[in-house]
């Protein structure tokens, strides 16, 4: 007998193996559609890794082939385009109108910008299910989709569809799945859609629908699953819903519907979740709702107007989860629930509304429970749990309502208030005498803190003068601080001063090196003075002729003084000086062999073709990664913090292996913007020269080097030179139009403004989209909301992270650490969600909060090029980024 069992078992197993191997012998048989094929790979650019153009396309990944070697089933979601794919994609299709039996049609996630092609409806009948959701599709829904006879499933959500649904999509009988949701879709519900009998699914919620709720839907016998939420629908909302016995979730939420809940739903028997909150419904809740329907789970009925008293039946519901009523009218004592409650387990939410009474310790069993915003009395139970929110009450509690408040709402209802525990009420006398005490108090407090505050200047003013007077006599006024006014900086009397600062050339020399400021040696006119080039016993170096007429007098002493204090492998070499001449200054530098990122990022290599030759993007990154270092030790290592405040193309320097060494220091400024400092400074500051230093001139903090550092990376990305180094309004009109294409969800758009010269392929990519995202929130014009340079190197450093990390971290965790960790700074706060976790039973906010940002959030869903995003991502504010709490205060003062 077991012999009999395993030779049958052996004989299965060969037919099954026999059966496996000629389906994939299946050979595609028609030449048209290898022809179709093979126009379909070049017009959506795809792989060749994917479609191999040699290997039988039976065999290509997301093609299937029938029994016959014909196509009946095309998916390209997940697929890639090539890079010369992605330059240009498109909504070209054409050679699927030759795939006569292709049933089913997959491009979620795919990009095909453009509008739906009329091929869909007029060459291929055989076809069952579309999907096109997420893949940036505009335009109007084609009439000829209404010729789709056997249509079974049609997804087109998260696209830019605008304008009306055509009448012709109530020809579509077979149907059973319609999902339309996140476009951009305008006028009223179409009541043709009455007759699609076969209808299970209809998800038409975030569009711009309005006028009613079609009656006709109460027809679709067959519905499971309805949707209308986030719309602008008027009207009550129809009776003849509650024919749809099958129902099992119904969404009407943030709409401006009206009228009462209908009490014939209480037939909805199948009914699971239902959501009609944030809208204009009014009067009591239907009798029996609760106590009706036993499938219950969700319960959404949040701020609208909905008044009475609430029904025993609430805490009732056998399979109940979440219970929201929060935000409404309603009024009267809370009922009770029994001791062996069924919902224990379920979160409620009844803020916000008109109930008053005392509070009975049976409500206590439940697992959370807000009450918060009512007006309850007395006492409340010793066993509260931490998941009770009884905030805003009468409650002999902290944080309640105050006692004239409760008074009056329980005197306007002929209710009687117990205000027994409270506080013994002050007599007038007693507040006269306790109001003159503390006036006493604060005008001791306020004197004292004064007489402190002018003691502690005085002792420190006559500590810095015996400070100053100390380092005089040791080093001589030269050193002292600021030059008096009238006079030019001389050179300190006390070498040691310099010591340090390279070596000390006399003026003969300087004209020798660059033989006599020759033109030919001439580099270029800087703002602080001009370059030139020069020899030091064969080492070529950079002179920098300090210009004492145009620029702050001081402003070599403080770059002197800065090289002095600062010590880093970015900063550029300083060899020497030359301050012996009373009219010129010199500073000398050792050369860069690659001179500046402008003058490298498109090298001249020849005078064919274009005689460019464009820097590639390991470089790039590598360039960017070692400003953000030199940036970092400013910011944070160094104590103060100095400011560059002249981060451009030109002041990154390139070594002979492009390692980045940074000039450009005649601005570096300590940072300013602590109040109470400047307030000190300007009393014990010495005298200041006729013409004020860069601190006079404009204030210096960190966000404008952050800012400056935004557009050179934005020069790595573009490729285009200049946009560093001017701030007129042709610049930040190229900035406005470059950032709209930097966009965390949507990696396929930095192709708009990637460098044409630069050849990447999908990693480096995903490292150029990473940067630009950087590039965008140094961009801010809020400069309290740019991010720090520590988390912006971190950034760079890590570029997968920053676009990888945004994907598979919740929104959540990201808004909680937010101040913890790198990621965070630029993830944490770049949104934050319209509506909370339903866990902890949100209310919606009001309809103002809500519609005002309801036309962008939508902008944000549309090619995405990737993942359907669900509608609580959609819903997002504009981005947003990570605010240093010391910059609040300066934010009005700081342009960029």
């Amino acid at each position: 007998m077991e012999a009999q069992v395993g030779f049958f078992t052996v004989l299965l197993f060969l037919v099954l193996f026999i059966q496996c191997g000629l389906a994939q012998q299946v050979r595609l048989s028609s030449r048209a559609e290898w022809s179709a094929l093979r126009d379909l790979r070049a017009s959506l650019g795809l792989r060749g890794r994917d479609w191999p153009i040699k290997v039988n396309p039976c065999n290509w990944t997301g093609v299937q082939c029938n029994e016959n070697g014909l196509v009946v089933g095309l998916t390209v979601s997940g697929l890639q385009r090539s890079r010369q794919g992605r330059l240009q994609p498109q909504f070209a299709v054409d050679g699927l109108a030759n795939l006569t039996l292709l049933a089913s049609f997959n491009a979620s996630g795919f990009s095909l910008p453009g509008p739906i092609p009329d091929l869909f409806g007029q060459s291929l009948n055989a076809l069952k299910v579309l999907d096109l959701r997420s893949c940036s599709i505009i335009g109007p829904i084609p009439q000829s989709l209404g010729d789709l006879s056997n249509l079974h499933s049609l997804y087109l959500s998260g696209n830019g569809l605008s304008g009306s649904v055509p009448s012709s999509m109530g020809q579509l009988s077979e149907l059973s799945v319609l999902d339309l949701s996140r476009n951009s879709l305008t006028g009223s519900i179409p009541s043709e859609f009455s007759s699609l009998r076969n209808l299970s699914t209809l998800d038409l919620s975030s569009n711009f629908f309005s006028g009613s709720i079609p009656s006709g839907l109460g027809n679709l016998s067959r519905l499971e699953f309805l949707s209308t939420s986030d719309n602008s629908l008027t009207a009550s909302i129809p009776v003849q819903l509650s024919r749809l016995s099958q129902l099992v979730e119904l969404n009407c939420s943030k709409n401006f519907l009206s009228g009462s809940l209908p009490s014939e739903f209480t037939s909805l028997r199948s009914l699971r979740v239902i959501d009609i909150s944030v809208n204009g419904l009014e009067g009591p809740l239907p009798e029996g709702l609760f106590s009706s329907l036993s499938q219950l789970r969700v319960v959404i009925l949040s701020e609208n107007k909905l008044d009475g008293t609430l029904p025993g039946s609430l805490w009732s519901i056998p399979n109940s989860q979440v219970l929201d009523l929060s935000g409404n009218k309603f009024t009267g004592a809370l009922p009770s629930p029994s001791s062996n409650v069924s919902t224990k387990n379920a979160t409620f939410n009844l803020s916000n509304n008109l109930l008053y009474g005392n509070l009975t310790s049976s409500l206590w069993q439940l697992r959370s429970l807000d009450l918060s915003g009512n007006y309850f009395q007395g006492k409340a139970s010793e066993s509260l749990g931490n998941n009770t929110n009884l905030s805003n009450n009468c409650l002999q509690l902290p944080n309640q309502r105050n006692l004239q408040e409760c008074t009056k709402f329980y005197d306007e209802r002929n209710l009687i208030f117990y205000n027994s525990g409270a506080p013994k009420p002050t007599s007038p006398q007693e507040l006269e005498s306790k109001s003159k005490n503390r006036l006493i108090f604060i005008l001791v407090g306020v004197f004292g803190g004064l007489g402190f505050i002018v003691l502690l200047v005085l002792v420190l003013v006559v500590f810095l003068k015996c400070r100053n007077m100390n380092v005089g006599s040791e080093r001589g006024a030269a050193n002292a601080g600021p030059v008096s006014e009238g006079a030019n900086p001389s050179l300190p009397k006390d070498l040691g001063y310099l010591s340090g600062l390279g070596e000390s050339f006399t003026y003969e020399q300087i004209v020798h090196f660059t033989n006599n400021f020759s033109e030919t040696n001439l580099i270029k006119h800087g703002h602080s003075g001009d370059l030139f080039k020069g020899f030091l016993e064969g080492t070529p170096v950079v002179i920098k002729k300090v210009d004492l007429s145009s620029c702050k007098n001081e402003s070599y002493m403080m770059e002197l003084d800065f090289f002095r204090k600062a010590s880093h492998t970015r900063l550029v070499p300083l060899l020497g000086h030359c301050l012996e001449n009373e009219n010129d200054k010199f500073l000398v530098y050792k050369c860069m062999p690659n001179g500046d990122l402008g003058n490298s990022l498109h090298s001249i290599v020849s005078l064919g073709d274009d005689g460019l030759q464009s820097m590639d993007w390991i470089t790039r990154l590598k360039i960017a990664i070692g400003a953000a270092e030199f940036l970092v030790y400013l910011h944070h290592e160094c104590n103060p913090p100095f400011v560059h405040r002249d981060i451009q193309a030109s002041s990154i320097l390139l070594d002979d292996k492009y390692e980045v060494r940074i000039g450009s220091l005649s601005e570096v400024h300590i940072q300013e913007g602590d109040a109470n400092q400047k307030v000190l400074n300007r009393l014990l500051r010495k005298q200041q020269t006729s013409e004020p230093g860069p601190s006079a001139s404009s204030l210096a903090i960190c966000t404008q080097d952050v800012y400056s550092f935004g557009k050179v990376l934005l020069e790595l990305v573009t490729g285009k030179l200049g946009i560093s180094k001017t701030d007129d309004a042709a610049t930040k009109e190229w900035l406005d139009s470059t950032v709209r294409n930097i966009s965390m969800y949507d990696k396929e758009l930095v192709n708009k403004i990637l460098d044409p010269s630069l050849i990447v392929d999908e990693d480096l990519l995903e490292e150029v989209w990473a940067m630009a995202i950087v590039a965008r929130s140094c961009l801010n014009p809020k400069p309290s909301k740019r991010p720090l340079m520590k988390h912006i190197l971190k950034a760079l450093e890590n570029p997968l992270k920053v676009v990888r990390m945004e994907s598979s971290s919740s929104a959540r965790l990201r808004t909680t650490s937010s101040r913890l960790s790198w990621s965070a700074a630029f993830f944490g706060s770049w949104r934050h969600s319209s509506s909370s976790d339903i866990a902890a039973v949100p209310g919606y906010g009001n309809r103002e909060n809500f519609s005002s940002f309801k036309q962008s959030s939508r902008v944000g869903s549309q090619g995405s090029g990737g993942n359907d995003h669900s509608s609580s991502n959609k819903r997002l504010s504009s981005e947003i980024f990570p605010e240093p709490v010391e910059m609040q205060d300066l934010e009005k003062q700081d342009e960029h």
